[in-house]
């Protein structure tokens, strides 16, 4: 995931940078400012989760995946709203969880435990939100959250543990505990996107929160990209609907 060289620094810097302080912790993130930006009227707000080749402490490579989609003329016009893409500290996760090795040391699984509490950049995103919340100048009934790889398990996370506060979620190559499904299930409208020949995070993950969402009645779609590999990200960057299908959610 070295492709930071295809960043446009003068076009990402509509992004300000900001930092967020909560408890002796910090938490590094860019925010995008609806276009046309009115003091009096609420707006949504998109959370998005990197994967774990952005990890850092330079407030700039969460960027490099999805910082351009938010940035379409077409977009802001048509869907104005705050984005915030949050930076998760070099060695940490949004979700917590434990890979299975094999005797060679490959990856041959991993355990989303129940039992243990959310890691630090995922619980500094959840009070950043409740901050951003407290200005009044979110529509806290049109919150979003996304992500991809380990932001894909952070955002099966995310919606698992806080299921009353997101109105729609689309985790990209993600994974996570399946058994979680039930409690947003019918609560938070979820598209899923994988690529069918994903190396790295294995899509029967995502095939398995499809069916179990199916099971439970839940609001969900699932977009599989045959042959494509885990930058399944950039497939579902490109779909026409995702934008529009995100805000035209909201929590009840």
């Amino acid at each position: 995931m070295q492709a930071q060289d295809n960043m446009q620094p003068q076009d990402m810097s509509a992004y300000s940078r900001e930092r967020f302080y909560n408890g002796g912790d910090t938490l590094r993130y860019r925010m995008l400012t609806p276009l046309h930006y009115d003091t009096h009227k609420k707006y949504p707000l998109v959370i998005f989760l990197h994967g774990s080749g952005e990890r850092g402490t330079d407030n700039a490579a969460q960027l490099l995946h999805g910082g351009d989609l938010f940035l379409k003329d077409s977009i802001r016009q048509a869907f104005p709203a705050f984005v915030v893409f949050p930076q998760c500290p070099p060695g940490m996760t949004w979700a917590p969880f434990r890979l299975r090795r094999d005797s060679t040391g490959k990856v041959t699984g991993a355990e989303f435990p129940d039992d243990v509490p959310q890691p630090a950049p995922g619980a500094l995103v959840k009070a950043l939100l409740d901050s951003l919340l407290a200005t009044g100048k979110i529509d806290a009934s049109r919150v979003y959250i996304g992500g991809l790889s380990l932001g894909g398990m952070g955002t099966f996370d995310m919606i698992a543990r806080y299921p009353d506060v997101f109105a729609a979620a689309f985790p990209i190559c993600g994974a996570g505990n399946v058994a979680s499904a039930a409690r947003y299930a019918g609560k938070i409208p979820v598209w899923i996107f994988h690529g069918g020949a994903d190396p790295v995070v294995p899509v029967q993950f995502s095939r398995d929160f499809y069916a179990a969402l199916q099971r439970l009645h839940g609001e969900v779609k699932y977009t599989e990209y045959p042959g494509v590999g885990h930058n399944s990200w950039d497939n579902a960057f490109a779909e026409p609907e995702l934008i529009p299908w995100l805000f035209k959610h909201h929590k009840k």
